[in-house]
């Protein structure tokens, strides 16, 4: 279904995307959180992140019939609406999984004794999906001890990990890190994992760590392991109530960032390519259309310790002394190199 001359609506902190784009039809970038029912109305397409909830309330009535999201989850997208309503989706699935294990072993280096290394540390990854995957890998290479948690991928038959409980994370890990999607029921739900039955089994003081959703860890929870020392530290870049994170909880994080962990270079790249790939095959294209950017390396299969140079210590500083500005910090982020 080849179109020449189409009305997209796009988010203007998508980078690499706006060019390409151009070559269809006209393009109009709009502040996320501000695209409105009169701004996709005259739309065939809209690509977005995850501040646009893309639901009745926005689509009713548009000639919308294409959403990408530049972000691997589809929290903000009405689904169900989309199919009943013969609007095509699609998300970037694994495009910033590097990112954001670069971030969650930043911030277990921040926690090294002096002469320690991230071998002395026993890690927990509850969810092994396209983050989890890259980050046990990563960490197995670095001599880290890891612990795998993921009952869907287990079920499914997946022979890749030695699977275990939660029960057994809480007593043995020095760090638990969540890369799960937000469930809210099923045989699996992720709502509140992290929550005051799984903080009272933790045996090691260890860090826990959120960079997944905001809502898998329950924030009154992780304050009150936080005061009564079953947990050493936190870690959080997702954070319940977004943007408006939890005060108290954010003085007391020792690693408190803007929902940036995924904000690599190579990862905004991936989430371009891989929405632009998905409308090419939407609309029939001859030719696929490219991100206006250079072609990336592959990842990384191991990296050093010394490679860990990500300086979150200061992205921390940053979100501390100007929590109004959540938006505008993430939105203005210095994108980061991978490793």
């Amino acid at each position: 279904m080849e179109q020449t001359i189409m009305k997209i609506v796009i988010d203007r902190n998508i980078p690499f995307i706006a060019k390409p784009l151009a070559s269809l039809g006209e393009v109009t970038a709009l502040k996320g959180t501000e695209i409105g029912p009169e701004d996709v109305k005259e739309a065939d397409v809209v690509i977005t992140r995850t501040r646009t909830h893309c639901n009745a309330d926005l689509l009713e009535g548009s000639k919308c019939r294409f959403i990408g999201t530049a972000t691997i989850g589809t929290d903000h997208i009405d689904l169900d609406y989309c199919r009943e309503n013969g609007i095509t989706t699609a998300n970037a699935p694994g495009c910033n999984a590097p990112a954001v294990a670069q971030w969650v072993l930043a911030a277990v280096k921040t926690t090294l004794a002096p002469g320690q290394s991230l071998s002395d540390k026993t890690l927990g990854v509850i969810g092994a999906g396209n983050v989890g995957s890259i980050l046990i890998r990563w960490a197995r290479g670095l001599g880290m001890k890891v612990l795998v948690n993921d009952p869907p991928l287990e079920e499914a038959g997946s022979r890749e990990y030695d699977f275990t409980s939660l029960d057994r994370i809480a007593e043995e890990a020095d760090v638990i890190t969540i890369h799960t999607p937000l469930v809210k029921d099923g045989a699996h739900p992720t709502f509140h994992l992290i929550g005051e039955e799984f903080i009272s089994k933790l045996k090691r003081n260890p860090m826990v760590l959120n960079a997944a959703r905001g809502e898998v860890a329950d924030t009154i929870a992780l304050k009150n392991g936080l005061r009564n020392g079953l947990i050493s530290s936190v870690g959080i870049d997702c954070w319940e109530g977004e943007p408006k994170p939890d005060s108290e909880l954010l003085e007391m994080a020792l690693i408190a960032t803007p929902h940036i962990a995924g904000y690599s270079r190579e990862g905004k790249i991936r989430a371009t390519e891989m929405v632009l790939k998905a409308l090419s095959d939407y609309l029939g294209l001859d030719k696929p259309l490219q991100a206006d950017a250079p072609t990336l390396a592959p990842v990384a299969q191991s990296i050093s310790e010394d490679a860990i140079d990500y300086d979150i210590l200061a992205d921390t500083a940053l979100l501390k002394k100007n929590p109004d500005r959540f938006e505008d910090l993430r939105n203005g982020y210095d994108l980061r190199k991978e490793p």
